[in-house]
């Protein structure tokens, strides 16, 4: 059986975990999920059920814990979506619709359980100090099936570790736009919203690369005190499996 280090265990996990939230996250049917239950604008509740579990606060609130999306997209899509049902049912039906979306993706799967049981020391484990979202989500119930669980559970570690990159980027001294365009580019810059013209950031390029050494530190911290070295390469192997059930 593999061993893995946490830092190991962080490098193997982080992408494919990113891709498969993103990708229930961006799934058409999500989207229809959205219009059946109210919501006809898909990325109002895509802002509503992410932060509906922080409550009923102001979208400056929802601004900070989301971390990089131009804040005036932001107050006008949290404001449409928590219009529809409220700002805890929205989060409510992000979870219904993530468990969904593993129920129809992930029945089946090898070492399904084992993901579950690993996910959840490692979620339980995790600390989530100044990571508001991150703990909202961490007290939200859960569906008990393994399927709907283990996508609930993706979606958690998918904000876990965003929580932890919000934490590094704002450490090195990088601003919410600045840690997009010495990242991802101009391209991801509109997608979060923002409007042209760019600063140039070609002079803070490095400070990305001290974010994301960083972000893998805070996650290794949790990875190296809730499992061993072997349930660290088990729970990347299962990992590795949701990936490929996932179609990615």
């Amino acid at each position: 059986m593999t061993e893995l280090s946490a830092h190991e265990a962080v490098r193997a996990t982080a992408d494919p975990i990113h891709d498969v939230g993103s990708k229930f996250m961006l799934d058409p049917a999500t989207f229809a999920r959205a219009a059946e239950w109210g919501w006809s604008n898909p990325f109002a509740f895509y802002f509503s059920g992410r932060g509906g579990v922080l409550g009923d606060v102001d979208p400056a609130v929802v601004t900070a814990a989301l971390g990089w999306f131009n804040p005036l997209v932001v107050s006008a899509m949290w404001t449409e979506g928590v219009a529809v049902h409220g700002a805890r049912e929205a989060g409510r039906r992000y979870a219904e619709a993530a468990a969904l979306w593993g129920r129809e993706h992930l029945q089946g799967v090898d070492g399904l359980e084992r993901f579950v049981e690993l996910g959840e020391q490692l979620v339980a484990g995790a600390d989530a100090t100044g990571r508001p979202l991150f703990a909202a989500w961490r007290a939200e119930p859960g569906v008990d099936d393994p399927p709907g669980r283990a996508l609930q559970l993706v979606h958690m570690l998918r904000e876990w570790r965003g929580a932890n990159h919000l934490v590094a980027t704002t450490s090195v001294g990088l601003g919410p736009l600045e840690a997009i365009l010495t990242n991802e580019g101009e391209s991801q810059a509109k997608f979060f919203g923002w409007p042209e013209p760019f600063p140039d950031c070609s002079g803070i390029k490095d400070l990305h690369g001290e974010a994301e050494d960083l972000t893998d530190r805070l996650c290794a911290q949790a990875f190296k005190t809730t499992m061993t070295a072997a349930e660290r390469g088990e729970f990347a192997d299962a990992v590795a499996v949701i990936k490929t059930s996932a179609g990615l």
